[in-house]
């Protein structure tokens, strides 16, 4: 009752300080005072309110529904802590308190810059409306009652000492086909509780517990830094909007630049920090799957890259035009906004606009058919809240512009050849929205019904890696205007010669047959000896200048990282016996037995690795989970200078005959096929019920089908597996094939979108085994060439990211 009191007067204050700055910005002068103090107050009971919430957690208090659903006893106090945002209530109170301390900031930043403060916040503030909406008692409150709606609490969650009430044994129910009780809790058991003098709030001693997908360190980093990126891109909408409202656009590029490429750094460290997670734990097989989900946080970066680049034209024709209006009146002085200022204005718009649009994909259930990863369905009145949040901000920033753009006027360049930094920028920020447009057009196909394949996104944006590789490189030889095409061949050809050789380098060492990548390998070569020889001459002078150089350093490795791992990665499934050495890469891999840990709940398959006289260990991990009835699997990989060898699980044999009953177990992505007993059995798609995902996470009966074809004696057979949970119990509903004696039976499925399927004989007879059985466990090795260049390339990056931020801070603090 108290955290949604706080978050009542969030909300109250929130839209009081929206309403005070606009009044403000109308030329009432009493009016800013409230404001501030307004959202300072705002500020304090979200921080009160946030503060709550994690006391609640870490005190156990499951009678909030919020924290029943993804906390529990036995988590560690690190993974506990992350169950304030492992929900989407908890995101969303996450995402509030980022942007309401994002705001104290920005507050501070703009009181000492004229009348800027009331149009910026009055923007701002709105958008905190708009998250505190979110948060309300109305929508997604993270402090809502369990008992606030009817719910069945299994008895082992319940406080055994008031199980005996006399009156509890109204609210038992049992299930007969699994003998699980269950308790029902809603207002009659509260109700119940109060009458007879007993405290409701003491009834549940567990929770459901933290999805084991997110059982896992980089849980405690990624989403906090996604969710500071998300804050932090409100405030470029903020400044571009301002500017808008009052039709001066003279400093606004200046002031915002900082904050804009904080919001670039930030979201981007965000990204790739869940790519390593990916990479790491989940068993993805890499770092990038093109998943909806990751790829609806990557393009409002895209559109935030390009915005920092083209900002970069405006500024520089902003100092030129300076000298040239000097008789100019003031009002057509503050309306020459420069090159490309437009195009500024409609990019940071967009970047906050794309922002919403990621949580909308995220957060709606809309994308549930086509990520397993992706959020629950929150409902039919967040669904429209979500809609109406995003066309606030659409139609807010669509009708600034088109009322301002009669008046907007910027100069008309004649350039004398194309040979200048202007176009060079221009045009890579053209190729990086052209990949935002294929990301973003590929990732809203499934809201029409469509679906497309991970080759739709990697051959459309290779040629773009190609692209910005070169411009990168180029754009530093052009000088501003105009450069001699002989100064350009003169300043290349050390880095020609140099991207050359490592070319040829990486070919070998990389084994690159295909000309794409070899070209990309060139161009990301080229674009690193550029900005390394430019690099060095200016690091003895103000190494406050590199920023932009180390950043582009960080591209131009990440994109040969990219070459090594998304062009020549080689894979192979290994069935290793234990204690029987097999070859694979070159490597000898023995399997030596299995670790239990974690009180035996999770299970370490030791792998003795070898190479030469060098000796390694690695320990993929497989474990049963209750909290959604299925095999999980976890990597382990060896990590070399050249490349990483890569191990996914992918199921264990005991060796006992019990085991050789259910046939052969195998895993497949969607378009991989496996043969069995004169069958080519193929999974074609998922069959995801709207409901599925939302009933799944909340415990809830729920059914998943993989869509087959099997082909036998030249037919082929379209066929459906089922996988149904009724009451806590798993039934597999099996696809058979009588003409094939085949029967194929789905047992687990997980978040890298592959099925596991049960293959057997439609009769009952045995599979052939062999003789003499061991135990066996099955894992798929792979071979990563240059992986370590994308995680170098990732921390290089974001170093240049923030040397330039600092470094623009300070340029901007008088503008």
């Amino acid at each position: 009752m108290v955290g949604s009191v706080i978050l009542t007067f969030a909300l109250i204050a929130g839209i009081t300080s929206t309403v005070m700055y606009f009044l403000s910005y109308k030329g009432n002068n009493n009016a800013l005072n409230i404001a501030r103090i307004s959202y300072h107050a705002m500020t304090i009971f979200v921080i009160a309110a946030s503060a709550l919430l994690m006391y609640a957690i870490l005190n156990h208090q499951y009678y909030y529904k919020y924290i029943y659903n993804y906390s529990g006893t036995d988590l560690p106090f690190g993974l506990k802590m992350t169950t304030f945002y492992a929900g989407q209530e908890g995101s969303f109170m996450l995402w509030t308190l980022f942007t309401a301390i994002t705001g104290v900031f920005l507050q501070q930043y703009t009181t000492k810059r004229e009348d800027l403060e009331p149009r910026v916040m009055a923007v701002f503030t709105l958008a905190m409306s708009f998250l505190l909406l979110m948060v309300s008692p109305l929508l997604k409150n993270p402090f809502a009652y369990i008992w606030s709606v009817d719910d069945y609490i299994a008895v082992q969650n319940i406080n055994a000492s008031l199980l005996n009430l006399p009156f509890m044994q109204n609210f038992l129910f049992s299930d007969n086909s699994t003998g699980q009780t269950y308790v029902k809790i809603g207002a009659d058991l509260k109700a119940a509780f109060e009458s007879n003098g007993y405290s409701i709030t003491s009834l549940i001693v567990q929770g459901k517990g933290l999805n084991p997908l997110l059982q896992n360190f980089w849980m405690q980093i990624h989403p906090p830094i996604l969710f500071v990126g998300f804050a932090l891109a409100t405030v470029p909408f903020a400044f571009a909007a301002a500017a808008l409202m009052k039709n001066e656009y003279k400093n606004w590029i200046k002031q915002s630049f900082p904050w804009v490429i904080a919001t670039t750094a930030i979201l981007g460290l965000a990204i790739m920090l869940g790519g390593y997670w990916a990479y790491g734990v989940l068993g993805w097989g890499g770092y990038w799957g093109w998943d909806p989900v990751e790829n609806s946080s990557l393009v409002p970066w895209l559109v935030a890259v390009a915005l920092v680049h083209t900002m970069l034209i405006q500024l520089k024709s902003m100092k030129k035009n300076q000298s040239s209006t000097i008789n100019l009146s003031k009002n057509e002085d503050s309306n020459r906004i420069g090159e490309f200022g437009k195009t500024n204005l409609v990019l940071a718009l967009l970047t906050y606009i794309l922002v919403l649009y990621s949580t909308f994909l995220t957060r709606s259930g809309i994308l549930g058919d086509a990520s397993v990863h992706s959020f629950t369905d929150p409902g039919a009145t967040v669904y429209l809240f979500l809609v109406i949040f995003i066309m606030t901000f659409i139609l807010l920033g669509l009708g600034l512009m088109i009322f301002r753009w009669k008046h907007l006027s910027q100069p008309v360049e004649d350039y004398k050849n194309l040979l200048n930094r202007e176009l060079a920028l221009f045009t890579g920020a053209v190729a990086i929205l052209a990949s935002a447009i294929i990301i973003i057009a590929g990732t809203s196909a499934p809201i029409f019904g469509q679906a497309v394949q991970i080759e739709f996104y990697s051959s459309l944006n290779l040629p773009i890696g190609i692209i910005i590789g070169l411009l990168n490189g180029l754009s530093l030889l052009f000088k501003w205007k105009e450069t001699k095409g002989q100064d350009v061949i003169k300043k290349s050809l050390f880095s020609v010669g140099a991207a050359a050789v490592l070319t040829v380098l990486i070919i070998f060492a990389a084994d690159i047959s295909d000309f794409m990548m070899i070209v990309l390998a060139f161009s990301a070569s080229f674009a690193l000896f550029v900005n390394a020889e430019i690099a060095y001459k200016i690091i003895k002078g103000n190494k406050m200048m590199l920023g932009a150089y180390v950043a582009h350093i960080g591209i131009a490795l990440f994109l040969l990282g990219v070459v090594g791992t998304a062009g020549f990665t080689a894979q192979q499934s290994i069935d290793l016996p234990k204690d029987e050495p097999k070859e694979a890469f070159g490597y000898t891999m023995t399997f030596k037995g299995y670790t239990p840990f974690d009180n035996g709940k999770k299970y370490a398959f030791n792998i003795e690795v070898k190479k030469g006289n060098s000796v390694s260990q690695v320990a993929p991990v497989m474990f049963f989970s209750e909290y959604n009835n299925g095999l999980m699997r976890e990597p382990d990989y060896m990590s070399e200078l050249r490349h990483d060898l890569y191990i996914s699980p992918l199921g264990y044999e005991d060796g006992g005959a019990e085991a050789h009953n259910h046939g052969n177990e195998v895993m497949l992505g969607k378009g991989e096929s496996t043969s069995f007993e004169g069958a080519k059995i193929t999974f074609a798609s998922f069959d995801f019920p709207k409901d599925a995902m939302n009933s799944m996470m909340a415990g809830q009966d729920f059914q998943l089908g993989a869509k087959l074809q099997v082909e036998f004696n030249g037919k082929i057979n379209e066929v459906e597996t089922l996988l149904r949970n009724e009451k806590g119990e798993t039934k597999r509903i099996p696809a058979e094939i009588t003409d094939a004696n085949l029967k194929i039976e789905m047992s687990n499925l997980d978040a890298s979108g592959k099925v596991n399927l049960l293959l057997s004989k439609l009769n009952g007879a045995q599979v052939e085994q062999p003789a003499s059985v061991k135990e066996v466990l099955s894992v798929e090795a792979s071979v990563k060439p240059l992986i370590n260049l994308v995680w170098l390339g990732v921390f290089v990056t974001c170093l240049g990211f923030l040397v330039a931020g600092i470094r623009r801070m300070k340029d901007s603090y008088f503008a």
